[in-house]
């Protein structure tokens, strides 16, 4: 009879490490801006006169006679108006944004095989 036989063990070891990282950030800015301006101007001039005038005299008796009527009226304005108004805004933002992942992950196994054949 004869004997032989073939027997093997090990151990096998596997681990698996993943990592994912992401950095972000974003910003945003904005402004708007208005100026607003407006001018008036008038001028005004009234000028009135008025007259009136009477002159007699008669050569025979000697006698005179004069009348005066006048009247001026004068007025003048003037006038004017500045507007200015200005507006604005303006705003800004910013965000950041990180992440960190990580898998690690372990097997162990430990194995035994054999073959025995007998004659």
């Amino acid at each position: 009879m004869s004997e032989y036989g073939e027997f093997e063990t090990g151990e096998q070891h596997e681990s698996l490490d993943q990592l994912h990282e992401v950095d972000a950030n974003e910003s945003n800015y904005d402004s708007q801006f208005g100026v607003y301006e407006q001018d008036h101007a008038s001028a005004e001039s009234t000028s009135f006169d008025q007259g009136h005038h009477v002159s007699y005299s008669d050569p025979t008796t000697g006698v005179q006679y004069e009348e005066s009527d006048f009247t001026s009226y004068d007025h003048s304005a003037a006038e004017t108006d500045h507007v200015f108004a200005a507006e604005g805004s303006e705003s800004a933002s910013s965000s950041e944004f990180h992440e960190l992942e990580a898998l690690q992950a372990r097997f162990d196994a430990a194995f035994a095989e054999g073959t025995f054949a007998s004659n």
